[in-house]
């Protein structure tokens, strides 16, 4: 038995997602943001809302390919038939606001205290970093991003929107995330996700966000950070500890200095690289350097969550919209499908006291997909299930253990398939050692 909403509401779920994303939030959303409809019509404003995120576990379908599989599994309830344009006024009507609002309410860390890998020594590790998405190649939208240049033309390839996000790396849910053009870049688009960092915290960064304004900004926040400098950088040496590490100043901010020769050997031989992290956490007793260098390895789980929105979720697609209002709602609705995906994911993890490492995302989203075209799960029967077929989709197929990451720099996405065999990279075996030696500075005059 299909138990969804009433009348011309009955569209308007994601399946089991609705859990996560129930009717009263999104009407609340809406009367917050004043996008109610005045008068009841063939599209609510709720049902488009939820029509936005069914979209977004369907990127390949076109929006009228994408009702025809929310509604397929409401037979004998009357459905009403809509057009292309009519969509299309619907989603102007509705704007971006509810569905930037609707992201705003679930985006968090999703995990508890308990959650396996997300904390270190008590503090929630986190990390920022940047990623394009590719947007419709439209006069009006190149206008406002730029074009993407190279050595031989000024203009190549798709129009690209800079999306810079804030993730829990114990969980890969989107703490914050803000988007716009490429220039003026990641570094100042994303200053403004200072507003979501506070102390207990722990954040990653990569060098490119290793500026003196920029650590101030996070030092500022009273959240910790664990930075990688580059070569160039030579800060002070004021004091040395006895594990390595040394104390000195990075744009007014204290910090303490850990340098690393970090070896990597596998069956094609062994790569060797200099590392320098700079971190708030002074203490060496606490935190000594050794533990500290194993961290910094965490922040591959951001990009683990870019890979998940862009390739999974997206399959590496141009986005559909071909006006800015309609590609920061489609962004937005991307976020939050994808949010939810990962607190369904979360709860399931919790609930097992399983490592959310060990989830498949692509799991989730394939019975989350299944569940909208069913519209199973959309109301939550009186015996509450923490974990649902989601959760338990994903926990009968849990992955090994975490292996070893090794990511050599190369084209992701070659013109040809066997572009690896020239490329030398071993896909066949993931067996390698690492050693991590640290470096003393020579004490200080």
């Amino acid at each position: 038995m299909v138990r969804v909403a009433e009348g011309l509401f009955a569209p308007g779920h994601v399946g089991e997602l609705t859990q996560v994303v129930p009717f009263e939030l999104v009407d609340a959303v809406l009367a917050e943001c004043g996008a109610t409809q005045q008068r009841l019509r063939k599209l609510p404003a709720r049902v488009v809302v939820y029509l936005l995120l069914a979209a977004a576990l369907f990127e390949e379908c076109g929006y009228r390919e994408v009702w025809r599989r929310v509604t397929g599994g409401l037979a004998g309830l009357p459905v009403v038939k809509i057009s292309a344009t009519g969509l299309w006024h619907a989603r102007c009507r509705l704007g971006v606001r509810p569905l930037r609002a609707l992201f705003d309410v679930l985006r968090g860390p999703a995990g508890a205290i308990r959650t396996a890998g997300a904390r270190f020594r008590g503090l929630l590790v986190v990390a920022i970093d940047g990623t394009h998405l590719d947007v419709a190649d439209d006069e009006t939208v190149r206008a406002r991003l730029g074009g993407v240049s190279n050595q031989y033309t000024a203009a190549s390839g798709y129009p690209q929107v800079l999306l810079v996000a804030l993730v829990a790396c114990g969980t890969r849910a989107v703490v914050d995330a803000v988007f716009g053009p490429r220039k003026p870049g990641e570094v100042v688009l994303g200053r403004r996700l200072a507003r979501s960092l506070h102390a207990g915290m722990i954040v990653l960064l990569d060098r490119g966000f290793s500026t003196n304004d920029f650590l101030a900004t996070v030092a500022g926040t009273r959240a910790d950070f664990l930075a990688r400098l580059t070569g160039a950088r030579r800060p002070p040496v004021l004091r040395t500890f006895p594990d390595g590490s040394h104390l000195s100043v990075i744009g007014g901010v204290e910090v303490r200095i850990v340098a690393c020769e970090i070896t990597i050997a596998t069956s094609t031989g062994q790569r060797t690289g200099v590392y320098r992290l700079a971190t708030t956490l002074l203490d060496h007793r606490a935190h000594p350097a050794f533990e500290l260098v194993r961290l910094y390895h965490e922040r591959w789980e951001v990009e683990s969550a870019f890979f998940e929105i862009k390739k999974s979720m997206l399959g590496r697609r141009v986005l559909r919209s071909r006006t800015w209002p309609g590609i920061a709602q489609e962004i937005y609705a991307l976020l939050t499908a994808y949010q939810a995906i990962r607190i369904a994911i979360a709860d399931a993890a919790t609930t097992s006291g399983t490592d959310p490492d060990r989830c498949s995302f692509s799991t989730a989203l394939h019975t989350a997909r299944d569940q909208v075209v069913q519209a199973a799960g959309v109301i939550a029967d009186t015996t509450i299930d923490l974990v649902g077929a989601i959760g338990r989709a994903v926990l009968e197929t849990l992955m090994p253990p975490r292996r070893l990451r090794l990511s050599p720099r190369a084209v992701k996405r070659p013109l040809s398939r066997y572009a690896y065999k020239s490329l030398k990279v071993d896909r066949r075996t993931y067996k390698a050692t690492v050693s991590i030696n640290l470096f003393t500075p020579p004490h200080p005059p």
